[in-house]
């Protein structure tokens, strides 16, 4: 099977944020617009999406965003203009992102939290288990993390989210699992879940990072969840409370632990390196920034 799984068909990807971290670069520019060599971040997140079988995407705006959607949509001119030209190469370039899926787009309105935004999927994806990709997480194309999900899924069930272990140090910049091994080191059982937890409170080393498998019961939870941290509605807490419901009710939630290649696009150095990584790989231009880099980092 090469798609995620024939249950799963829709991908939600939450692009609200502000992107404060990339100011003043962000101010006028979408933060998931900011490219990766000659892409943008949310393009690799789409391509992803698509690679694992979900080709109806639902994109969760908010202000300011409009450059995303025109991103994904066509620009006859410009396709004229490279056409006439010959340049079939970029012309293929460009079109690609409006070919790659059926976009769809809300938006969020209030920023009220990621639970929010996931709950604004709602009257889209109805009664369907559905992939959540979070932009600023970009994941390493040769890593199919949606893949392997959806594998735990297919035999268990309920909800799945991918886990990494972090310093424990980092564990406040993420929610955080306790959980229970199980037969394989590729997955465990999650327990409860906290979200930004202190050092001291927090009941492992696994972080959540930005790729979930929910069952659509995890609307009329969140419909339900209090604001928790920071005043927004945390899907963290409507998971804890999937987590404690029964199966038959579309409760139980799983972590798939990813060992993989992974950049956080919404830090700035993990943003570097991302490019770097990327840019020395490819064919085009990987060999001479190899040379470059060797060369200036010989001179510091």
């Amino acid at each position: 099977m090469n798609g995620a799984s024939p249950s799963v068909r829709k991908a939600v990807i939450p692009a609200a944020g502000l992107g404060t971290r990339f100011l003043p670069a962000t101010k006028a520019t979408p933060k998931e617009m900011l490219p990766v060599v000659d892409k943008p971040a949310i393009q690799y997140v789409v391509e992803e999406a698509v690679a694992a079988g979900l080709e109806d995407v639902l994109f969760i705006t908010g202000r300011s965003k409009r450059p995303l959607e025109d991103h994904f949509d066509r620009n006859f001119e410009l396709e004229q203009v490279l056409r006439d030209k010959g340049d079939l190469d970029r012309l293929k370039s460009v079109t690609e992102s409006s070919d790659l899926a059926r976009i769809h787009y809300v938006r969020q309105g209030d920023p009220l939290g990621l639970g929010h935004a996931v709950l604004m999927a709602e009257n889209h994806v109805g009664q369907e288990p559905f992939a959540v990709l979070l932009g600023d997480d970009l994941i390493d194309p040769r890593d199919p993390v949606l893949t392997e999900m959806a594998a735990i899924r297919d035999e268990h069930g309920g909800s799945v989210i991918c886990l990494m272990r972090v310093p424990i140090e980092t564990i406040s910049l993420y929610g955080c699992p306790a959980v229970e091994a199980t037969s394989t080191d590729h997955a465990v059982i999650v327990a409860d879940l906290i979200e930004k937890p202190d050092v001291a409170s927090a009941p492992s080393d696994y972080a959540v990072i930005g790729r979930y498998l929910l069952d659509p019961a995890v609307f009329e939870v969140l419909k339900s969840t209090a604001p928790g941290r920071g005043g927004e509605i945390q899907l963290t807490d409507a998971l804890r409370t999937l987590a404690s419901m029964p199966a038959e009710a579309g409760g139980g939630v799983r972590g798939y632990v990813f060992h993989g290649r992974r950049y956080d696009t919404g830090d700035r150095l993990s943003y570097l390196q991302a490019v770097i990584t990327l840019a020395s790989e490819r064919d085009d231009i990987g060999p001479d920034l190899r040379t470059w880099l060797a060369t200036f980092v010989a001179g510091t």
